[in-house]
């Protein structure tokens, strides 16, 4: 028996080794990928279309009010209106508003509070609550955390003008902006999601629509139901994706980045957050999840170094190599340095600790409410908190 668990464990190292080795092969292939599709030239043009920013916010958070102000700060000759929502009147994110609206006295910056609920995710309900107000046909939704530059709309304009496209969403990397794990967590954006998403995006492995942008006509959403249709799905921006390919349209993404205010104060945030992010993937697309296994090279090769040492050592440094090189065009195609890179062990360990845990996640954290995570990206409250 001893020598069948020797010769399991054996074989089970050797596996390690060849996936880390694919993987390695594999951040090579996303570094290229990487370059090749943020390289695609296209015409510029200033438009002059009305546009509606949808900002569905919830609580303070680390320049909050920068990156609101970076969606009016547009080369747009079109009227703008940022239309904000939040659900309680006493929400710390209403001072970021009231700054905004000193900063552009002349911008349209519009305040909804309606505490209305509507299924149990809260930021659908908040846009929900919105839309009525919106003004413009072009609606750009976005998450609070987003800050983009000011070619912003006019390559979503551009995009949208395409007869067969539906949606426009945009890729995005991470800036850390509370202290140390909130810079962890960015990293995870830049070198580990990043290349992951424009490698099946420019593959057709995926049809990514992210909270970062997604930006659609007012018929559209009317077409798929409004947000209402969403309002107990967890993953309400691809939830939103595809319902608009099931209307026979595709969901369109440019080359461009925006960025992700990565806000984490401490290890249990970036622990929830990212482990329901990593459930929502899994029941979302589990062949695709379980795959991404591949892109952890390094911490594959650790796992097999204590029964292959020297092929385990080699692996360790080619993995390493691999992921310094995709960070580095990450970081390079940002314009910005996301985290130093003694970071990365410690971010890719971190990344294979959660993919693991989250294999066996059934209810996730979300702004301090639990989700019950039911069958086709359902999801509900649970008790404690229906009785609040």
């Amino acid at each position: 028996m001893a020598a069948g668990l020797i010769a399991f464990v054996n074989y089970l190292a050797s596996m390690l080794l060849v996936l880390g080795a694919s993987g390695a092969m594999y951040m090579m292939a996303a570094a290229r990928t990487m370059r090749q599709f943020f390289d695609q030239a296209e015409p510029s043009g200033r438009r002059s279309e009305g546009v509606t920013l949808l900002k569905p916010l919830h609580g303070a958070e680390p320049k909050l009010a920068d990156n609101l102000a970076s969606f009016l700060v547009q080369e747009h000759d079109g009227p703008i209106q940022l239309l904000c929502g939040v659900q309680r009147a006493d929400d710390p994110a209403i001072a970021a508003v009231e700054t905004l609206r000193a900063r552009f006295p002349r911008a349209r910056i519009d305040l909804v509070i309606d505490p209305t609920p509507h299924g149990a995710n809260g930021k659908v309900a908040n846009l929900i609550n919105l839309a009525p107000h919106i003004a413009h046909d072009v609606i750009v939704l976005s998450d609070s955390d987003i800050a983009v530059s000011p070619d912003y709309l006019a390559r979503l304009l551009r995009a949208l003008d395409t007869p067969e496209v539906g949606a426009v969403t945009a890729a995005y990397h991470g800036r850390g902006d509370a202290g140390f794990w909130s810079r962890v967590a960015a990293a995870g954006l830049s070198w580990q999601f990043l290349p992951g998403a424009i490698v099946g995006s420019r593959y057709g492995l995926a049809r990514p629509c992210m909270g970062s942008t997604i930006a659609m006509r007012r018929e559209t959403l009317a077409a798929i139901g409004g947000f209402d249709a969403f309002a107990d799905v967890l993953a309400d921006d691809h939830a939103i994706g595809a319902a608009v390919v099931a209307r026979g349209l595709a969901v369109a993404m440019p080359p461009m980045l925006v960025t992700h205010a990565s806000a984490e104060r401490g290890f249990g945030e970036v622990w929830r957050h990212e482990l329901r992010w990593g459930a929502t993937v899994r029941d979302l697309v589990p062949g695709a999840y379980l795959a991404g296994m591949v892109a952890m090279p390094l911490p594959l090769a650790l796992l097999a170094l204590p029964i292959h040492p020297w092929p385990g050592v080699f692996l360790i440094v080619f993995a390493l190599l691999t992921r310094i090189w995709v960070a580095g065009v990450a970081d390079d195609e940002a314009r910005a340095r996301t985290a130093p890179l003694w970071l990365l062990p410690l971010r890719d360990c971190l990344t294979f600790v959660v993919f693991i845990a989250s294999l066996w996640v059934r209810s996730v954290d979300w702004r301090g409410a639990r989700l019950r995570m039911e069958q086709d990206g359902q999801i509900s409250a649970e008790p404690e908190n229906l009785r609040t």
